[in-house]
């Protein structure tokens, strides 16, 4: 397994990520030993935004020996009244619930302290301007959160929290399906109509990408199988399928991700996400299910998916993609930025303009030109 940074937190995070809403199909004793399988697969991050504690005990009881190895994510507003699931932020069911969320999971702290589930600025503006916040701050100060992060769908909102400056990671939906998606407050709307004009990465969500990024603001992955449609020609938005390592590998080369957090029913499902450690570059392939489907190609965009390599000069096109995308996005380019793209070697300013890149590249992609404009606008 491969860890990644977690932005600002400092925390390193398996790639592949465990995701527990399912856990409570279960009977308790198998989804306890399906939690620590994962362990010893490596994977070390686990979502916990489901407030009933049948949940919340298994991953207390699943992790309790292995405490400091698992970073928790744990959700601040999202409850449980009358045995059903509310979203709220009134506090007099939010602290009920995160104290409950605190002594199932063991430990005396939750890791990853998370907004829960802000879709529109309404929302945003009752979580940033009421004593909600309020509560997330104490936990902060009284050490009960180690870290403050937000889950939600909405791009704007997504930058929002980025700009911020308090909150320090997103959870946030990726999959090739959803970045073709315009920002919406209503997720269960989203694909309620699929709109065959659409072409490519929307720009607010590759803005929103760059943005973590440039800010050190990590992302850990939800929906990344788009609940398993995406594993069905007859259910995927693009008319073909995907498995699941090409999901995984299309979320972690956005900008900005560190884990991909999977749902999983067994282990046979651990083992398919975990592959993706060892899969080859063939199957990890996302980009040319995409090129190759009937409905909405990513022409003209580079997806960072890697299929120029390789490059006669070394370049490491991918990652000078990625700078140059966040640079443009800039009034100015930032130092750090600069820094980061100095680091490369050979830089852009190597490029031969050969092409031959040009012809492996499934979106047409005129790369050596971008090659060029790169050299011209980081001055190498």
């Amino acid at each position: 397994m491969r860890y990644r940074k977690l932005g600002k937190t400092g925390l390193m995070v398996s790639e592949v990520g465990f995701g527990g809403e399912w856990l409570e199909r279960h009977p308790e004793e198998e989804s306890i030993e399906l939690i620590r399988f994962a362990h010893s697969q490596g994977i070390n991050i686990i979502d916990c935004w489901m407030p009933d504690p049948k949940s919340r005990t298994i991953i207390g009881k699943a992790i309790y020996e292995c405490r400091d190895e698992w970073f928790v994510q744990g959700h601040i507003g999202s409850t449980y009244q009358n045995g059903q699931y509310v979203k709220t932020r009134d506090i007099k069911y939010v602290r009920p619930a995160f104290e409950d969320l605190l002594e199932r999971i063991g430990g005396g702290y939750i890791d990853l302290g998370m907004i829960h589930y802000v879709d529109s600025e309404e929302e945003w503006n009752v979580c940033m301007n009421s004593e909600y916040i309020d509560y997330v701050r104490s936990l902060l100060a009284d050490g009960k959160i180690r870290h403050v992060g937000m889950s939600t769908h909405n791009p704007r909102i997504a930058k929002k929290a980025v700009e911020s400056g308090f909150i320090e990671m997103i959870l946030f939906s990726i999959n090739p399906a959803f970045d073709m998606k315009p920002a919406s407050e209503d997720l269960d709307t989203l694909f309620a109509e699929y709109d065959s004009s659409l072409h490519g990465i929307d720009p607010e969500r590759a803005s929103l990408y760059q943005l973590c990024e440039e800010n050190n603001v990590g992302i850990t992955v939800m929906k990344g199988f788009f609940g398993g449609a995406l594993f069905d020609p007859a259910r995927s938005p693009f008319g073909v399928a995907f498995t699941p390592v090409q999901c995984i590998h299309y979320a972690l080369t956005r900008p900005g991700v560190c884990a991909v957090m999977c749902g999983y029913d067994t282990v046979d499902q651990i083992k398919e996400a975990v592959a993706y450690e060892t899969a080859t570059d063939e199957e990890r392939d996302y980009a040319s299910v995409i090129a190759s489907a009937p409905l909405h190609s990513y022409i003209g965009q580079c997806t960072y998916c890697g299929h120029c390599k390789p490059c006669p000069m070394d370049i490491d096109i991918a990652m000078v993609n990625k700078f140059y995308d966040l640079a443009i996005q800039q009034d100015a380019v930032p130092q750090s930025l600069k820094n980061h793209y100095a680091q490369l070697n050979p830089t852009a300013s190597a490029c031969i303009g050969c092409q031959s890149c040009e012809t492996r590249c499934p979106f047409q992609v005129p790369i050596a030109d971008r090659m060029q404009k790169a050299a011209d606008l980081f001055g190498f």
